[in-house]
């Protein structure tokens, strides 16, 4: 005890010049090289009004969004379920064929989704690490590179997400069989999350390894939380509740959300 208090007494003696030292520092460490990777605003339509979607859709679109981003749930691999492939269609024929649809497959078997998904109008099929079988499992690794050249195949852009309890690690040697790596920045199956920053040490060491990379994360995003993912790398920015929020200036929280990514991430000035 006499240690931790002088140990205590220790760190009350220094300067607070050494307090902001160490916050400058903190700081430093977590803003990312700038990169050239474009900013896309994916606002998340579970969070919309689902008893008006194709008007929600078109809403934000005219807002500027650059992607719709559709979380599908089967009740499986997520305590949660949405959607699938017929609610999928009846929004392709609502917005029209140019609107690009990241499909969020929370599905505990991805495989068997691409198909459909793309026969009902997806663009991007992002799909699980975790459901592709256990951790360090032998088969992991095979069925997820199977899933990702189904999804190619199928001529559907490959995107690969990971929970907030999966390192880096587990996706490493797949990188470069993908378009896109998903940071699960909530757990997955709900909407109306809180943001982890934690998770932003994730996404600054896929931006430093990978600069090309589009780096996507998803959930709790917003005008409060967008500095922490766009300084870490973030350029795919899924954003539910603060864009459909009744009463909030779509074109506002969208335009906001692209300028902190344009300035932190890309060094804009």
């Amino acid at each position: 005890s006499s240690h931790i208090y002088l140990q205590s007494v220790y760190h009350l003696a220094r300067p607070i010049s050494h307090f902001r030292f160490l916050g400058a520092m903190t700081e430093e460490m977590s803003q990312c090289k700038h990169h050239g990777c474009l900013c896309k605003i994916g606002p998340s339509m579970l969070a919309s009004d689902l008893a008006d979607l194709g008007n929600e859709a078109k809403a934000v679109l005219a807002a500027g969004a650059d992607y719709l981003h559709l979380d599908v749930m089967d009740g499986h691999f997520v305590p949660n379920i949405s959607w699938g492939p017929p609610v999928i269609e009846s929004l392709r024929k609502s917005v029209g064929p140019d609107a690009f649809f990241d499909c969020h497959m929370m599905v505990s078997e991805p495989l068997k989704w691409v198909l459909p998904i793309k026969e009902s109008g997806g663009s991007q099929y992002t799909f699980h690490i975790e459901a592709c079988g256990a951790e360090e499992s032998s088969e992991r690794e095979s069925k997820a590179i199977e899933v990702a050249k189904a999804i190619s195949d199928a001529g559907m852009k490959v995107g690969i997400a990971i929970k907030p309890g999966t390192p880096i690690s587990a996706i490493s040697a797949l990188v470069r069989l993908v378009n896109m790596v998903l940071v699960m920045t909530v757990e997955p199956g709900f909407g109306g999350q809180s943001f982890m920053p934690n998770m932003m040490p994730k996404v600054l060491e896929l931006r430093t390894r990978y600069p090309l990379l589009d780096i996507e994360v998803d959930g709790g995003l917003g005008p409060s939380t967008i500095e922490h993912a766009a300084k870490a790398g973030a350029n795919m920015i899924v954003a539910g509740s603060s864009v459909f929020k009744r009463g909030e200036d779509k074109l506002a929280i969208i335009g906001g959300l692209r300028r902190m990514v344009e300035v932190h991430g890309n060094g804009k000035a």
